[in-house]
């Protein structure tokens, strides 16, 4: 159970799909992230809404039946906002409003308005910008039909764009302004980028909530901001580090999540170009998520989308202090063993061998491993360099003492 400051929390449900592609735990766990996403947004989740479908209800994502049990929770809880795990499209929305006369946002909606509020920089702000308009664009005519004005009859007819179309157009128009702001922004940190020398580059990068934040802060004796909810940060830091007299540039990146809404990633690229233009990434995983296998998944998805999933990298396993195994049945008839029953030594082995060597275990808050940690920085930044500069090897010792 989420711990609840003490402020005002929106009353939220959350309503998800059991599918063929999407199974009972599967679903449980994209939940699970929705709730946290809702909480980091500022709602309190009451109760969770899911169903078994092959695939949704084109007209109201989930069938009649349950719809009438949400209306039902809806008016006797006095709800305010109902939140559905996969993207809706125009038409469902605007029926799904029709129905349970309450608040509709989706998980896209949901994280572009984390992003909005999070956003501190104007290039953050202007970015997230650019996101909501183009998910706004097809959703205008359900959210503002009291500007339409083509349902005809008395006082409907009249010459010239409909009001609705004027607003398209005006959303047209800022999107095309907002992509010029945008690309004005990108050459200026392109020559900003170009300006900081010849230093190898390292990134962070990962899943969101992972730690990214508390790693940089703990090696480059920064003060970057850093919360235990999603999307703490969203423009990117860049700082100079110097481990033993080896100086580089490492920069932290925004996390990264399921089911990313494709307007974020577009309008994200210009902020990933951190990592495009890296010499190395150190990946950070939450070791002590149930799920971080799939995370490094989509992580490499989104890698792969920019172009920097073949990368030299390095797997920072994070949060081993956290770190709990599941409990096995002695019985194997009853439990069969997984990946979810792997000690941390068990670990340790398996990602040594799949990576070449590639994996260190730390915990960046308790301060655990992170000599050994700086040590392997150290050797495959110096190994970069030396590359780049054979001419003054001399100044960086093999071995970081």
């Amino acid at each position: 159970m989420l711990e609840k400051e003490d402020i005002a929390y929106e009353k939220t449900i959350l309503i998800g799909l059991i599918t063929r592609q999407q199974d009972e735990e599967k679903s449980n766990e994209y939940l699970d992230e929705l709730e946290f996403l809702a909480y980091t947004a500022g709602g309190e989740v009451l109760k969770r809404f899911v169903q078994k479908m092959d695939m949704p209800n084109p007209k109201t994502f989930i069938g009649s039946g349950k719809m009438e049990e949400v209306q039902a929770y809806v008016k006797e809880h006095d709800v305010g906002t109902a939140i559905f795990d996969d993207e809706l499209s125009p038409a469902q929305q605007k029926n799904i409003e029709r129905i349970l006369k309450c608040k509709i946002i989706d998980r896209t909606n949901l994280i572009l308005d984390i992003f909005a509020q999070r956003a501190k920089t104007s290039y953050a702000r202007t970015q997230v910008e650019l996101a909501q308009y183009e998910y706004l664009l097809p959703r205008l005519a359900g959210m503002w039909t009291h500007l339409e004005r083509q349902r005809g009859g008395i006082g409907m007819r009249g010459p010239g764009e409909t009001e609705i179309e004027t607003d398209r157009r005006i959303v047209r128009d800022r999107i095309s302004l907002l992509k010029k702001k945008l690309e004005k922004i990108d050459r200026q940190m392109e020559v900003q980028r170009g300006n900081r020398g010849s230093l190898v580059r390292v990134a962070l990068v990962g899943y969101t909530n992972v730690g990214k934040s508390t790693l940089m802060n703990v090696i480059s004796k920064s003060d970057v901001f850093a919360e235990n909810k999603l999307f703490a940060t969203l423009d990117t830091t860049v700082r100079k580090v110097v481990i033993g007299n080896l100086p580089f540039l490492l920069s932290d990146t925004v996390g990264f999540i399921r089911k990313l809404p494709t307007q974020l990633v577009e309008s994200f690229k210009s902020t990933l170009d951190e990592v495009r233009e890296a010499d190395l990434l150190l990946h950070v995983v939450d070791i002590s998520h149930p799920s971080f296998e799939d995370h490094i998944d989509s992580v490499n998805q989104i890698l792969d989308e920019i172009d920097s999933v073949n990368k030299p990298t390095l797997m920072v396993f994070n949060k081993i202090d956290a770190y709990q195994p599941e409990e096995i049945d002695h019985d194997d008839l009853v439990t069969e063993r997984t990946t979810a029953h792997y000690s941390l030594e068990e670990w340790r082995k398996t990602w040594m061998a799949k990576t070449s060597g590639d994996a260190i275990f730390v915990s960046a808050l308790n301060k655990e491993n992170l000599e050994e940690f700086r040590k392997v920085v150290y050797q495959k930044v110096r190994d970069i360099h030396v590359t780049r500069f054979p001419y003054n090897n001399f100044l960086y010792p093999e071995n970081l003492e």
